[in-house]
């Protein structure tokens, strides 16, 4: 896909002269081929199915190639590289099944699953309880997400501070870099900290979320201010789903141990944590992405306010199920089943224009370049886009 034509955000000039996009959802719509939308039940049971079983495939060669390894009576050296090359494998390619299981609970969340609602929900709340996750009070503000993408009065998550939120001198350049300029080991450690806590962190703290709500806004209070009064039973029981399951892995810890629970199943759900937080981080971070205030947001604009990416290759495309490849027509048409992203943006990459963003870097490369330049927005203005640590415009990768 070649997009070397597309317009780039550099400087201030080219800033000033952003054009938000001009089409209506109705337009984009109409010229969506209608055989897109249809959602197949027995298709996205499949996906399950295949999900469910290389798990169990992964668990079983874990198992039993560990115990093939103990039994050749190798030296020390080699057994323990052995194990632990077995291992290195079982948590990456365990964690990647586990986040794509994750991805159908998320679709079900969205109804792209099946046209039958109480399915979507049943496995969406089967599937996210098992990885720990709320579903229903997910659900319901990730709605909201969709529904403001990247309006920073009324967005959900990865709002943008601001320079009067960082304390930072209304100059544009002056002082900036030694006020916000960290060591790249601090940098690096931050960056961690992000991205194996930052769910948990929003969730419970409401970290990167929307910062006019009160201090420790959470997921799990049924009366937090995210919430409507009818929500509340969903919310009550995403925690009793959780409580539960805490209990389940609190007797298999007990029956089987604490370590051989933790392997088998703490650190692919570790991975499910980082490999979301990343994927999420990436999509709506860049300095290519405007974020909108007032009237200048429209939903189509917030929806075209994201970033595709080739996210880990065939890896990211076959375990994640296309989330990172085609998730700007994923926020335009919540409700269009993933196996059909692929098709569906490339009608809507030709209507976009520019306004389609799209990366081939390195996923990581990505990460950390993003991580460092990506600072802060300006208090004011309609459209704003990231500035870096030296106050000048972010530069894309």
């Amino acid at each position: 896909m070649d997009l070397s034509h597309f317009p780039k955000i550099r400087d201030e000039s080219q800033t000033k002269d952003f054009v938000p996009l001009s089409l209506s959802l109705k337009e984009i719509r109409e010229n969506m081929p209608p055989q897109l939308f249809q959602r197949n039940t027995l298709l996205s049971l499949a996906y399950l199915a295949r999900d469910f079983c290389l798990a169990v495939l992964f668990f079983l060669i874990a198992t039993v190639g560990d115990s093939v390894i103990t039994s050749l009576h190798l030296g020390p050296i080699l057994h323990a590289g052995l194990h632990w090359l077995l291992w290195a494998l079982y948590w990456w390619f365990q964690g990647l099944v586990f986040t794509g299981l994750w991805t159908i609970g998320h679709e079900c969340g969205h109804g792209a699953f099946s046209s039958n609602k109480t399915l979507c929900d049943a496995i969406g709340f089967i599937l996210h309880t098992f990885l720990l996750t709320p579903y229903w009070s997910w659900k319901y503000v990730h709605h909201r997400h969709h529904a403001n993408h990247s309006s920073i009065e009324h967005d959900e998550v990865y709002v943008p501070h601001t320079r009067n939120e960082l304390k930072l001198p209304d100059s544009a350049h002056d002082g900036l870099e030694d006020l916000l300029g960290d060591t790249p080991i601090y940098t690096l450690f931050m960056l961690i900290r992000q991205q194996f806590l930052g769910f948990p962190a929003y969730l419970v703290c409401n970290v990167s979320g929307q910062r006019r709500y009160p201090r420790w806004s959470n997921h799990l209070n049924p009366n937090a201010i995210m919430f409507k009064k009818e929500q509340r039973w969903g919310i009550i029981i995403s925690d009793i789903a959780l409580v539960s399951m805490g209990l389940i892995l609190y007797r298999l810890s007990n029956a089987y141990g604490v370590k051989s629970v933790f392997v088998f199943y703490g650190i692919p759900w570790i991975a499910v944590n980082h490999w979301f937080i990343m994927i999420t981080y990436l999509h709506h971070t860049d300095p290519e992405l405007p974020h909108y205030r007032g009237t200048s947001w429209s939903f189509q604009r917030g929806a075209a306010a994201t970033m595709d990416r080739n996210f880990l290759g065939w890896q990211g495309r076959f375990f994640l199920h296309d989330v990172a490849h085609y998730h700007v027509v994923h926020h335009f048409f919540p409700m269009m089943p993933w196996y059909n992203g692929e098709l569906a943006t490339k009608f809507l990459r030709e209507m976009l224009g520019s306004h389609y963003h799209y990366s081939s870097q390195p996923a990581f490369k990505a990460l950390w370049h993003n991580y460092n330049v990506c600072q802060f927005v300006d208090d004011e203005g309609e459209i704003v886009f990231y500035r870096d640590r030296t106050g000048k415009f972010a530069q894309p990768l």
